[in-house]
């Protein structure tokens, strides 16, 4: 089944204009591959630690990280927490997406429809739907 993401851009530290996308992808799809699906629509270089978290706010205390943990190789919930399992969220809480942890990228990240629908013939998923404002600059130019 497919669900659509809405992935809006709240604060980084180059985070200038506003930015949103709309994405259609599996309800397979695990919080890795939603990783690397933000990773290209914004066009930033793949070289920074990331996490998710689910809570009130991008800065509630009182979260659910889903991040790499070096020290315990046995916590894999960033590889095999699947979007399907995690949605719905809680009442009163948001699914946010944090990269690069010096420039402090943060993305809100909803569903936009309650229910999956079905795969269309011929559509490659994940697919970008609809994008609105500027994307960020990862590494502004400086003069």
């Amino acid at each position: 089944m497919i669900w659509t993401l809405q992935i809006k851009l709240l604060s980084g530290h180059w985070a200038e204009k506003d930015w949103a996308a709309t994405i259609a992808l599996d309800a397979s799809s695990t919080l890795e591959d939603l990783h690397y699906i933000i990773q290209q629509a914004v066009d930033f270089d793949n070289d920074h630690l990331y996490g998710f978290f689910v809570a009130r706010t991008p800065r509630s205390r009182d979260r659910v990280r889903y991040n790499y943990d070096p020290d315990d190789e046995e916590d894999d919930r960033l590889y095999t927490t699947t979007l399907e399992s995690l949605f719905p969220l809680p009442k009163g809480r948001k699914l946010f997406y944090l990269f690069d942890y010096g420039d402090y990228w943060i993305f809100q990240i909803s569903r936009t429809r309650t229910k999956p629908v079905a795969a269309q013939p011929g559509v490659d998923y994940p697919s970008l739907i609809d994008e609105s404002g500027e994307k960020p600059e990862q590494y502004p130019a400086f003069e």
